[in-house]
């Protein structure tokens, strides 16, 4: 059953999050504040809890949906790729890969509704909490979260990592850190509420598995492929906004000029050039745009993109597995870098710079680079936030860790915002 229903009102997403909670699966991909695809329910899924043959097991899932599949790659489906391994451990507790089939799908776009599903049932309850009133949040309590790798540790091994590039085994690497605490009583569905309204990021998820939970504000398009058409929207560089809008201006445009911005940029984006001419037709690939600024409620951020032509013999999967994990994330060399980051980071990434987003039978997809994320399982209380900055030869450490602060405040505001009105109330 299909049905396309007019939507006058702005808070149908909070309306749509909230009614949710209900499902043990559900996922929003949120592309706009007016664009957003979400699918609810399960009719099947697919969770791994390891690397091994990982992508022979996703591509055979997927390829027997007559629907569209939702869900994950871990990052640590690295392994599945490459010789690598990950010795330090999730707090999390995710699953390495993780997607489901809808028992409901809808996409919203200039305010109309569009839903499919068997259940007429669902569709009709569906548009009924569509319309409805601006919904009641709850108050999340108090959570606390901390650094798992101190200021003094993540300058050590950021001046590690510069040792191997003044050797020249890499040419940049992306070094992470994490936040975490824990929590039985948060709230999910409020909490990304508040994610969204305070970042309006375009490449947004919320997303339930079972017992956990994504809450990303991510900025950053992975890939997208339509017919045969494929691109890439890699991020390096960022510069905090101003309140006042000469000195804003000012942060932007000295972005736009930062040597050391623009070679972090342009490394990335020769990578992405190699992994996307794997699986191109000849002479497809194309640098669409170079250090282009775009401006995000809390930061500016230069951005590239990269597109190409799928050669005729290659699917989807084929061309996820030359590109993934993302190299904004991982460095250059791409194996190489891994292999550092493996070694210096206090912890496994996971879900973490991997991706989220969907793919439809005839193997279009849209996929996003998991950063600016916040990790729950409801049945331990595990939260977790990680965040990262690339280290080069020109970097300074200890500018590349308050960068690291700059991309964590968003999401540890919200929470330091929530305590401090509960705080006040009670």
């Amino acid at each position: 059953m299909k049905r396309i229903e007019r939507i006058d009102h702005d808070h149908i997403l909070e309306n749509l999050v909230i009614w949710s909670a209900r499902f043990t699966h559900f996922a929003f991909y949120i592309t706009s504040k007016k664009e957003f695809k979400a699918g609810f329910g399960s009719k099947s899924s697919i969770s791994l809890s390891t690397t091994q043959g990982a992508f022979d097991r996703l591509e055979s899932y997927q390829s027997g949906l007559e629907t569209t599949a939702m869900g994950f790659l871990g990052y640590d489906l690295k392994n599945d790729l490459e010789s690598l391994s990950s010795i330090n451990t999730d707090p999390i507790k995710a699953p390495e890969a993780s997607f489901f089939e809808p028992q409901v799908k809808i996409s919203f776009a200039d305010g109309a509704l569009e839903l499919e599903s068997d259940d007429s049932d669902l569709i009709l309850e569906l548009i009924q909490v569509a319309h409805g009133a601006v919904p009641n949040f709850n108050q999340n309590l108090p959570v606390s979260l901390d650094p798992q790798t101190s200021r003094d540790g993540y300058l050590e091994q950021a001046y590690r990592i510069k040792d191997h590039l003044k050797k020249g085994d890499i040419y940049e690497a992306n070094y992470c850190i994490q936040f975490s605490g824990n929590s039985l009583s948060f709230d999910p569905h409020t909490y990304f509420i508040d994610l969204q309204k305070k970042t309006e990021a375009p490449f947004s998820v919320f997303a339930k598995f079972d017992e956990f939970y994504v809450m990303s504000a991510s900025p950053e398009r992975f890939l997208k492929r339509t017919g045969s058409h494929v691109i890439s929207q890699p991020i390096k560089g960022t510069k905090k906004r101003s309140e006042d809008p000469i000195i804003d201006l000012s942060l932007k445009n000295d972005l736009r000029e930062d040597k050391k911005e623009q070679s972090e940029n342009v490394m990335i984006v020769d990578l992405v050039r190699n992994d996307l001419s794997r699986v191109a037709k000849r002479g497809t690939v194309r640098v669409d745009e170079l250090f282009g600024v775009q401006t995000f409620r809390t930061v500016h951020h230069l951005v590239s993109a990269v597109s190409c032509e799928l050669d005729a013999g290659k699917n989807s999967w084929d061309l996820i597995k030359a590109c993934f994990p993302m190299g904004s994330m991982t460095g250059a060399p791409k194996v190489s870098a891994m292999q550092i980051i493996g070694e210096t980071e206090s912890f496994k990434r996971g879900v973490y710079s991997g991706a989220f987003g969907f793919m439809e039978p005839n193997g279009d997809f849209d996929f996003n680079v998991l950063i600016r994320t916040m990790l729950y399982n409801s049945a331990t209380g595990a939260l977790g936030l990680s965040v990262g900055s690339a280290i080069t030869i020109d970097a300074v450490p200890e500018k590349e860790y308050e960068e690291c602060l700059l991309k964590a405040h968003a999401l540890m505001d919200i929470i330091a915002q929530k305590s401090h009105d509960h705080e006040s109330v009670g």
